[in-house]
């Protein structure tokens, strides 16, 4: 009997999960997929958010800001980086350029205190590479960027060490609640537990049926996205951003810590819940996009391409809340503002639990967890004395990286768990040279 099970390993799962564990809980985590961020959180923008454009007053713009602070008070104790770039709003017609004065007093109101309006001549000062037509920005120095894959497998590595487990390729196919606690029929077999959290993403509403007829609905949101060899990293000096518009933040131009740059998301409705693809159209608009806000990418590769789903509902605001009749904690619809709002998400279940299902017991002095570096901003690997063979030279992986990720207590179970733990397969030749060096590593997962 656990005293919480919670119903999936993206980073929202994984934030949840450490802050339990750390409040004296004893915690499983469950995930349907292969391995942790097998969902939504395998693709996103990698932005650590002010919420400076967040609706004021919204449970996501508390999330956003809780997160973040506490992303920063933890980030060095678990070897996660911090690329403090900070972001411009760049408007590039005068309509655009009409709604610059609303989107600074939002972020004024959100608590973006330093957040200022700069011309065309000093955002052409900041972002030298800027095509043409900018006519003016709002700066938002605190946007950071982070590595969205270290991130929640730190979260979960340190509630594993308090005593959380992970319920891999654990599917829950039903449930049955007494009145006092849940029975869950696993893929893995059956769990019981006093308390249930929904976390479950792209299928939050699913699982939200085996507590209730679900007060919301998931509406899966396309996002694709390019990436452009190394050399255009030095094209954006910050986060570039677009006048949002009431449906979508619009596509974003930025660094990645993986030492890339990134362009997207595309905003697109679809039904399909369990993998997204790129299409060709979209991705020519991308590229079409990027290489008239930064002319410079014109002769610089796209060395990636790949796509995502957000968990978008048909509420405005994310979904989280107690159902203290049924032992219940919901905490879904969680969009592109999950990554940065995982940890402040996580401290307002741990606050619903104390009110509504019994006092916590602290762990005093949380044990420290070191994740490896995967970013170009610290130390890797191949940075070493004596690193060793190397794997995958695009992307400087070696082959000690690649085992070690195989092994200690969360391993990769599957080729995408490996990339992300490591960057293997993810550079120019996107494994084209190096599958075959980690096929001999790493054979169960190159099926004949």
């Amino acid at each position: 009997m656990a005293d919480v099970a919670i119903i999936g390993a993206g980073v929202v799962g994984c934030a949840i999960a450490r802050a339990l564990a750390l409040a004296g809980l004893s915690v499983v985590l469950i995930e349907r997929g292969a391995d942790i961020l097998s969902g939504a959180s395998k693709a996103n923008s990698a932005i650590l958010h002010t919420g400076f454009d967040a609706p004021p007053g919204s449970i996501e713009v508390q999330a956003m800001q809780a997160g973040y602070r506490a992303y920063l008070a933890i980030h060095e104790s678990l070897n996660l980086p911090l690329l403090r770039t900070g972001a411009h709003v760049i408007a590039w017609t005068a309509e655009e350029a009409a709604k610059l004065d609303g989107i600074l007093a939002k972020a004024h109101t959100n608590g973006a205190a330093d957040a200022s309006l700069i011309d065309a001549g000093e955002l052409a000062r900041r972002e030298p590479a800027l095509g043409p037509g900018a006519v003016g920005a709002v700066h938002i120095p605190g946007e950071f960027l982070i590595d969205p894959w270290s991130a929640p497998l730190a979260y979960l590595l340190q509630a594993m060490e308090h005593g959380a487990e992970v319920w891999r390729q654990a599917e829950v196919t039903a449930a049955n609640f007494d009145g006092a606690s849940w029975r869950l029929q696993t893929a893995r077999g059956p769990l019981e537990a006093r308390v249930v959290v929904n976390a479950a993403g792209l299928f939050g509403d699913h699982v939200e049926a085996l507590a209730r007829p679900a007060p919301f609905a998931i509406r899966p949101r396309r996002g694709q996205f390019l990436v452009y060899d190394k050399p255009a990293a030095a094209l954006a000096r910050s986060i570039l951003l677009p006048v949002p518009t009431e449906r979508t933040k619009g596509i974003v131009l930025c660094q990645t810590v993986y030492g890339n740059l990134l362009v997207g998301p595309t905003a697109e409705e679809v039904a399909q819940r369990d993998f997204a693809v790129t299409t060709e159209d979209q991705l020519h608009m991308l590229k079409d996009v990027a290489e008239t806000r930064l002319p410079g990418l014109r002769d610089i590769s796209v060395t990636a391409t790949y796509a995502g789903l957000r968990p978008a509902t048909d509420r405005t605001d994310y979904v989280l809340e107690a159902l203290p009749e049924r032992c219940w904690i919901t905490a879904c619809g969680i969009r592109s503002t999950g990554l940065t709002a995982a940890l402040g998400i996580a401290e307002m279940v741990r606050d619903l639990y104390a009110a509504h299902f019994g006092a916590l017991t602290p762990v005093a002095a949380p044990r420290p967890v070191f994740v490896p570096n995967l970013t170009e901003s610290l130390p890797r690997g191949i940075d070493g004395a004596a690193p060793g063979p190397i794997l995958c030279h695009c992307e400087g992986v070696t082959r000690a990286e690649v085992l070690a990720a195989l092994t200690g207590p969360l391993p990769a179970t599957d080729l995408g768990g490996l990339k992300r733990r490591t960057r293997v397969m993810m550079g120019r030749c996107q494994g084209f040279y190096c599958a075959a060096n980690v096929a001999v590593v790493a054979p169960a997962f190159f099926p004949a």
